[in-house]
């Protein structure tokens, strides 16, 4: 089922054996547009401190309660390798996060060769990373809200959400709030769309004109997106379905 993501922020974690906080925020991969990670704010827990935690480890979501419950205990994620809030997730990192929690590595697959050749593989690319400060893939989905939204004729909005698949958490929609150009009105637009985004500026570039976008069917954040409307959302705009 799609889902909205601003939604999954402040849900409540629990692990195995006890609460660990709140969903502070989401990373997402940017060339995939899949979420890899939630961070978790762990409040009075482990005060000033936030970890993050794959989406592989949720055993269950309750939507209606609003929390989320993983496969984790208090324990594993007190000890996990920390981060630092403040700046960009390096690969050593996550390689060091996957080895604590045994999440299977997202980078570095591979084809035959069998669990060693692949653990080779990703040492390998782990190591040719070492000179990078950081890995520049993942982003903030609480930093990219608000990002402005630029049409092939123009500014048309900010983003205003995200839309994901709650199994593969990979991002189908950004919300876009067009309230500054068609007061009230907010739609959706698919990342497939987007042409380029430019992180310094802010700035994201879609490949849809102003006036598409004006006809287009409206998103109503009160209800859910089903397969009717992406399918009338897809013919509106001519392009290929990506469930086909």
């Amino acid at each position: 089922m799609l889902r909205s993501l601003n939604e999954l922020r402040h849900y409540a974690i629990y692990a195995n054996n006890g609460k660990l906080g709140a969903v502070h925020d989401l990373l997402f991969d940017d060339q995939s547009w899949t979420v890899r990670y939630l961070m978790d704010d762990t409040g009075t827990w482990l005060p000033g401190r936030r970890v993050l935690i794959s989406p592989t480890s949720i055993a269950r979501v309750d939507w209606a309660g609003r929390d989320l419950h993983v496969n984790l205990t208090r324990e594993q994620v007190e000890h996990s390798p920390p981060i630092d809030a403040d700046r960009p997730v390096s690969r050593q990192v996550e390689a060091a996060l996957a080895r604590h929690h045994s999440w299977p590595y997202y980078w570095g697959a591979v084809v035959g060769g069998g669990r060693a050749a692949a653990a080779e593989l990703v040492e390998e690319k782990v190591e040719q990373a070492q000179s990078r400060p950081a890995d520049p893939g993942l982003r903030s989905v609480k930093e990219v809200i608000g990002y402005h939204i630029e049409a092939k004729d123009g500014e048309i909005g900010h983003v205003e959400d995200f839309i994901a698949e709650d199994e593969s958490w990979t991002i189908r929609y950004l919300v876009v709030d067009t309230r500054n150009w068609l007061p009230g009105k907010k739609v959706l637009v698919s990342p497939l769309w987007v042409e380029s985004i430019d992180w310094a500026e802010s700035k994201v570039q879609i490949v849809l004109l102003r006036e598409t976008l004006k006809d287009s069917p409206e998103y109503d954040p009160s209800t859910p997106v089903n397969r009717e409307y992406e399918a009338r959302l897809y013919d509106f705009y001519g392009r290929p379905k990506y469930w086909e």
